[in-house]
């Protein structure tokens, strides 16, 4: 299926030009490349978290192959959706589905379900594709799932499913958590509670992750996207993580009463 845009003129602009040179500026920071497993990248729209957002696909090596995980916003759709075959587009074209590779998946982790309406309106891989598209160029080949599912057991289920496809492959594809930070409290709160959060995920403990989430209250949307990446890039032998930058939505609002925290990490 080819899904079409859904936030393109809200979230990053419609105009390939204009989207181009915001990326560009994003994402034209550091000199050397970082060989990676996974990241965690925000999904807000790029006036709030592209830097950050920049910051991260600046100081990767992207590959070819890229593993989407993120939330689903919206009620409709399975709890753990994929889509194996098609295109998403955005104003700088056709960002294909590894066709392959998502088959390979959905078989590893029957959980995971083809459907359509779960990605239809959805924007957390949406945003990270142009950064994608930008630096991967015509070998970008993406697999994307959207997840709604608050328990521990699915979450662990993916992750060692997705951990069993790289292995398959001998390397060469990135795993990206979507996920933005703490919603909607005062600035001190949102970075009181997304350090804690932060801390799990560079210790590489999923369950700790999970734990804090819940027990902490913190509205993270995507933290099981971040906890089944966590869990995979855990299986196939990473050691360490970095914070690339962190910021809130009050940077740019100027309304530090009610914030949204990004965070920006890398995991070797």
């Amino acid at each position: 299926m080819i899904r079409p845009p859904a936030v393109a003129g809200r979230f990053y602009p419609s105009d390939p030009r204009e989207l181009t040179r915001q990326v560009d500026d994003f994402a034209g920071g550091a000199s050397t490349k970082l060989s990676a497993l996974g990241c965690v990248v925000p999904h807000a729209g790029y006036v709030y978290s592209g830097h950050v957002a920049g910051a991260v696909y600046s100081a990767l090596e992207i590959p070819a192959r890229c593993i989407l995980l993120g939330p689903r916003h919206y009620p409709q759709g399975q709890p753990m959706a994929i889509l194996s075959d098609g295109s998403f587009v955005t104003p700088l074209g056709e960002a294909r589905i590894d066709a392959t590779l998502a088959a390979e998946l959905a078989q590893a982790c029957p959980l995971v379900r083809e459907d359509a309406v779960a990605h239809a309106r959805e924007h957390s891989l949406e945003v990270q594709l142009p950064f994608l598209q930008r630096i991967a160029k015509e070998r970008l080949r993406i697999t994307p799932v959207v997840l709604a599912t608050d328990r521990y057991g699915p979450m662990e289920a993916l992750g060692r499913a997705v951990a069993e496809v790289v292995r398959a492959q001998n390397g060469g594809v990135l795993i990206v958590a979507s996920s933005d930070m703490n919603h909607y409290e005062s600035e001190d709160v949102t970075r009181a509670k997304d350090e804690h959060a932060i801390a799990r995920i560079r210790a590489l403990d999923p369950r700790g992750l999970y734990d804090t989430v819940h027990n902490e209250g913190i509205t993270m949307c995507g933290y099981a996207a971040t906890v089944a990446m966590l869990i995979a890039v855990r299986e196939l032998g990473a050691g360490d993580a970095k914070l690339v930058r962190y910021a809130t939505s009050g940077d740019v609002s100027g309304d530090h009463d009610q914030v949204v925290g990004y965070a920006g990490i890398v995991i070797w």
